[in-house]
């Protein structure tokens, strides 16, 4: 199936680091042609390196999905250097917290600016492109947290990651006459910089919340976003897909072990 993924041309958005690295580099594995964007040259570069050592085909254009020019200028990058663009992976995003008593209109702003909108402008970035290929793929990163579950402190972020969702369901009614498909992941409990960072005690409750008794890891993540691309996926538009271990599942951590 995945060999279907070999010369593809893919943007991965965010792919400087966690989630966006891993998808970036799953792909690269399948044979597929990488364009890594990130805001930060250092890291991108870094994920590059990565990628061609492990012999796979990437490049960095530097890409801040707020700014509108920014992504167009790097979508003729990238269709001049692969000579066009056949996926998107629409993944940046941000995660900082913030309780609802004390958000600030800036706080809330800035998830949407980064998580929603970003997602938009990247997408119109990368369409006329994808609008050429035989077989266009847009695959977002949405999460767990707002669709399905919440947590104190991520309301805003919850609430964008919902977004992205209603987006994709008329995005990809919109994009079916293009050739178009659009689905989004659902990832849970992922063990990035940024999960890792909030603790041992965190990452080990997170843990025993998951019935597979593990976080995933962003390969896993890497490899949902992948099937979304393949041809065998292409009557497949408009969906999403939970890659979480069974987080969701258990009606409380006693259910895991009963």
């Amino acid at each position: 199936m995945f060999n279907t993924l070999r010369g593809k041309r893919v943007v991965v958005t965010g792919a400087s680091k966690g989630i966006g690295k891993g998808i970036a580099k799953v792909f690269a594995g399948y044979g597929a042609r990488v364009a890594v964007w990130a805001r930060g040259a250092a890291e991108g570069e870094a994920t590059v390196k990565e990628i061609v050592a492990a012999g796979g085909e990437a490049m960095f254009v530097r890409a801040d999905v707020v700014d509108k020019d920014s992504l167009t200028a790097a979508a003729a990058v990238v269709a001049k250097t692969f000579g066009g663009i056949d996926v998107l992976c629409a993944n940046a995003g941000i995660l900082p917290t913030a309780r609802i008593e004390t958000m600030t209109e800036a706080q809330w702003d800035e998830m949407f600016a980064v998580n929603a909108k970003g997602m938009l402008f990247s997408i119109q970035a990368c369409l006329p492109e994808l609008k050429k290929s035989a077989a266009g793929r847009i695959v977002v990163t949405s999460s767990i947290t707002g669709p399905i579950t919440g947590y104190p402190g991520w309301s805003h972020y919850g609430a964008s990651k919902a977004a992205q969702l209603g987006f994709v369901r008329t995005a990809a009614i919109e994009l079916a006459r293009h050739r178009i498909t659009v689905n989004a992941v659902l990832p849970g409990n992922v063990a990035t910089e940024g999960l890792l960072a909030m603790g041992e005690s965190y990452v080990n409750g997170m843990a025993a919340a998951v019935p597979l008794k593990r976080l995933g890891n962003v390969a896993d993540i890497g490899n949902a976003a992948a099937f979304f691309a393949t041809d065998q996926a292409g009557y497949i538009t408009g969906q999403t897909l939970v890659v979480d271990g069974g987080q969701v599942l258990p009606e409380s951590l006693e259910a895991i072990d009963a």
